[in-house]
């Protein structure tokens, strides 16, 4: 790796120049309101796509007043970037803007719309040419004969390149039923489908027919159909908890039983979950148990269903797949431990992620982000926990490597606090893995403390940038993040029933991370909080109902509250089962037990939550304030579960300093 370190290392990081990236003096790192508008600011780049040519980037940049800007850079050019497209603050969002081919940029936009009563996340694609012209919408249409249904989704591309169809994508699509204009009779097309559409001309046409039982197609990155998985209903409507998946030789148009995967209770899948094609090993790549852990595995497409294992890890799940290029191949995987790990399958690529972290400053974790057409030139993002991260282009033929952008250009300069990885006890002896960070600089000895549960539950905390970590490390803070059984990429055991359903295990862990920042005499006496978003506020709440004089202050973003009406928020049977029955139902919610709350409350939720409706923090507002005890909360209006805004961000950083800082006595 030496080698990499001498042709790296006398590299200029100069970067693009960029009109909304202003960077702040470093100097004194400023007061809590001050660096709460610099860590609450959405990433400067939220996004970022390389052209097949590998010469042009295409990414979505934060504005300071709201909303964002499409921006392009021809990097061969000079590398200057221009904006094409600006989108206005408002409930609309840009999500994701790739290349589809040297000239034409595909884009998806995201809101949440109001359909009798309810909240819904909406979604829809459109194409324009690099310099923002000819704008055209690819997702279909709802006409005004739509039989009583909204389609909601816009499709997604699982293809983005067609033999013999330049600038042509698959995308799926959920078909409407209607009623014909003129003939005035049902049309009976319906279900969910799959198109090639034109991204020049909006021109489409049928792919894969439309089925009401399909959810899933796999396309192999060639234009070709290889994998589709279809839930059938029950009698009231909803969802069985089985998706079968089918499989088609190369060349075939005929479905073949591939596999079952079931959904119990506790929401772990059961059974070969595939998630790609490889079209030149003619396999199928997907995730099963192995001895109680998630492990890959790849099935043969050729008709002999002949299974191998690729990749498991003693004591961790093996949980994400590594893909580049135009065809997203598979070039390896990935888990997480202490820190995410990757094993590749490219020899290339795995030499030069590891020369890549060890020769860039402060030796990042490299991720391979996109690559040209023929892989020549790679898009990468090195990062850390310190360090929020820089895109850069790597050429292989030169062997250069360039910076491109900052993802969070007013944090430069500030300095952050390490991220440690470290075990504690649970109060049945249990090591719970945890990440303790602590304020720049300090010796982790009699500070004011945070105790931050994830949100999911089936999610975990890894290694890693975290503005909101970072930014309380930066205010004084020692922020402890457990991973509390219940949490995913543990093995099923560490699973448990999930955290609402095995809540006194995961609360009990929680709490009990609270109580080591005690006696390891890194929190001060009276000097510990906790502070969570959806689940995790649920848990920051619930923590202080189980044990009330162990936290002096509770901050909860977007909690859920009350489980029985998350259940009927929730609507889906699979959803609600998730959820249970019995009686930690009333045990387990928070607005129900508000009577041993001590610690004073505060509450920050999006009024357009489609994840946990906004109800369910007014319904513990309420709960607080009549059983007497101190509760504040603040509403944003026209913000779903994310809160994606740099103003809502900023403020609940500001306020949940300030909050923190009367509760603790600082």
């Amino acid at each position: 790796m030496k080698l990499y370190a001498r042709r790296f290392a006398g590299l200029l990081l100069a970067g693009l120049s960029h009109p909304v990236l202003a960077q702040q003096p470093v100097g004194d790192q400023g007061d809590g309101a001050a660096l709460a508008a610099r860590f609450g600011a959405l990433e400067s780049v939220r996004q970022i796509s390389i052209s097949p040519d590998g010469q042009k980037v295409v990414y979505i940049a934060s504005r300071a007043q709201g909303g964002a800007l499409v921006m392009v850079a021809d990097l061969a050019a000079g590398g200057q970037p221009k904006a094409i497209l600006a989108q206005k603050a408002g409930t609309e969002q840009l999500q994701r803007c790739v290349w589809a081919t040297d000239t034409r940029i595909v884009c998806s936009n995201y809101t949440v719309v109001d359909y009798g009563g309810f909240l819904f996340p909406m979604s829809r694609l459109f194409a324009m040419n690099g310099d923002g012209s000819n704008v055209q919408r690819l997702s279909a249409g709802v006409g005004s004969n739509t039989l009583g249904t909204v389609a909601l989704t816009g499709g997604v591309v699982i293809d983005w390149d067609l033999p013999g169809k330049p600038g042509s994508v698959l995308m799926t699509r959920y078909y409407v039923p209607d009623t014909a204009a003129q003939a005035n009779v049902k049309r009976e097309i319906e279900g969910f489908g799959v198109e090639a559409v034109d991204t020049a001309t909006g021109q489409r046409h049928n792919v894969e027919r439309p089925l009401s039982e399909a959810v899933e197609y796999i396309s192999d990155g060639q234009g070709n159909v290889r994998i589709m998985g279809v839930q059938s209903r029950d009698p009231d409507g909803d969802r069985r908890n089985k998706i079968k998946y089918s499989f088609r030789l190369a060349g075939s148009r005929q479905w073949q039983p591939l596999s079952t995967v079931r959904v119990g209770s506790t929401g772990l899948p059961i059974g070969f979950d595939p998630y790609a094609v490889d079209s030149a090993q003619n396999v199928v790549y997907g995730f099963e148990d192995l001895n109680g852990y998630k492990a890959l595995y790849s099935i043969a497409l050729d008709g002999t269903d002949t299974q191998k294992l690729v990749l498991s890890r003693p004591g961790v799940d093996v949980d994400s797949l590594v893909r580049i290029g135009r065809d997203r191949r598979v070039v390896g995987v990935s888990y997480a431990s202490d820190i995410r790990s990757y094993e590749f399958f490219d020899p290339e690529l795995k030499k030069l992620g590891t020369g890549l972290g060890k020769a860039l400053p402060g030796q990042p974790s490299v991720t391979f982000l996109g690559a040209s057409a023929g892989e020549d030139k790679l898009l990468l993002l090195a990062s850390s926990d310190v360090d929020p991260g820089m895109f850069y282009r790597f050429d292989k033929a030169t062997r250069q490597l360039a910076p491109l952008l900052p993802v969070r250009g007013e944090l430069v300069g500030v300095k952050m606090g390490r991220m440690q990885s470290i075990s504690y006890p649970a109060a049945d002896g249990t090591p719970i893995p945890a990440y303790l960070t602590l304020p720049p600089g300090s010796t982790g000895n009699n500070l004011p403390a945070i105790v931050m549960p994830h949100g999911g539950p089936s999610s975990r905390d890894e290694w890693g940038f975290d503005w909101m970590v970072q930014y309380f490390a930066v205010r004084g803070f020692a922020v402890l993040q457990p991973n509390y059984r219940g949490s995913a990429g543990f093995g099923s055991e560490w699973y448990k029933q999930n955290g609402f359903q095995s809540w006194k295990t995961a609360i009990g862990d929680v709490d009990d991370a609270g109580r080591w920042l005690r006696s390891q005499g890194i929190a001060a006496p009276g000097k510990l909080a906790i502070v969570g978003w959806s689940y995790g506020g649920y848990a920051a709440l619930q923590g202080n109902v189980l044990d009330p004089d162990l936290f002096k202050a509770v901050i909860a973003i977007a909690p859920v509250t009350d489980l029985a009406r998350f259940k009927l928020d929730l609507g889906s049977k699979l959803t609600r089962d998730f959820i249970g029955s019995g009686p930690h139902i009333s045990e387990g919610s928070p607005a129900q037990n508000t009577e041993k709350i001590k610690a004073p409350v505060l509450l920050f939720h999006g009024d357009r939550d489609v994840n946990v409706n906004i109800s369910q923090s007014r319904l513990m507002r309420d709960r607080l304030h009549d059983a007497g005890k101190s509760v504040t909360l603040v509403e944003f209006p026209d913000l779903d579960h994310q809160l994606a805004s740099t103003a809502a961000r900023t403020r609940v950083l500001a306020d949940s300093d300030s909050f923190l800082r009367t509760a603790l006595g600082l």
